[in-house]
């Protein structure tokens, strides 16, 4: 069933959707990526890369390197937060942790709600939580943001560098990252295997 969309946003924007890249995006960086738009303005955009992992980096060791637990803690932050996985979230500021998360957690003055069951938090309260078992049901955790300046990511739309399509939740706390980008494809009824660099373009 679709949700009405929010009065809060503005129908020309896409936060809170799903960009797809395109084949012929031209940027490997964002080859094969499903990102999901946290803001949209005329100022430009920002979001974050939800179907790549860190090479070689858990949630739990993440959190033992950043001192939020101790490696005596390591066997219970495997059960508690080994699921999570660790995301390479865009080329922009890769350092940085944000933190994609259901609206079941909330901090004030640092939570944004992006839509009904999505936030983003991006400071190191949110990772004590996770760490102590008082985060969010569901949560990903991303290094690092893809950014746009004003019209640049609509003028890579128009360049048919991206397909864009309502996010589902489910596909960005889901399981199984090597499929997303295959889910999100045929959510927006494309297959994968008749996608070309070419598509779209005279």
């Amino acid at each position: 069933m679709q949700r009405p969309a929010s009065p809060l946003k503005d129908p020309a924007y896409l936060d809170g959707q799903f960009l797809v890249a395109m084949p012929g995006i031209g940027d490997e960086r964002f080859a094969r990526s499903v990102i999901y738009l946290c803001a949209h303005s005329a100022d430009g955009a920002m979001g974050i890369i939800v179907n790549k992992p860190v090479a070689d980096l858990s949630m739990p060791d993440l959190l033992i390197q950043l001192d939020i637990a101790s490696e005596s803690d390591a066997i219970r932050l495997r059960e508690r937060v080994g699921h999570m996985p660790v995301l390479m979230g865009g080329p922009v500021d890769a350092k940085r942790g944000f933190v994609l998360h259901t609206a079941d957690f909330h901090i004030d003055q640092s939570t944004l709600q992006i839509d009904e069951g999505v936030c983003l938090t991006a400071t190191v309260e949110i990772l004590r939580a996770i760490a102590d078992g008082k985060g969010p049901s569901n949560a990903v955790l991303a290094l690092g943001y893809a950014g746009w300046q004003a019209g640049q990511l609509e003028n890579e739309i128009m360049a048919n560098g991206w397909l864009n399509c309502p996010a589902d939740p489910e596909l960005i706390f889901g399981a199984g990252l090597g499929t997303k980008y295959d889910q999100a494809l045929r959510g927006l009824g494309v297959d994968p295997l008749m996608l070309s660099a070419e598509a779209g373009r005279a």
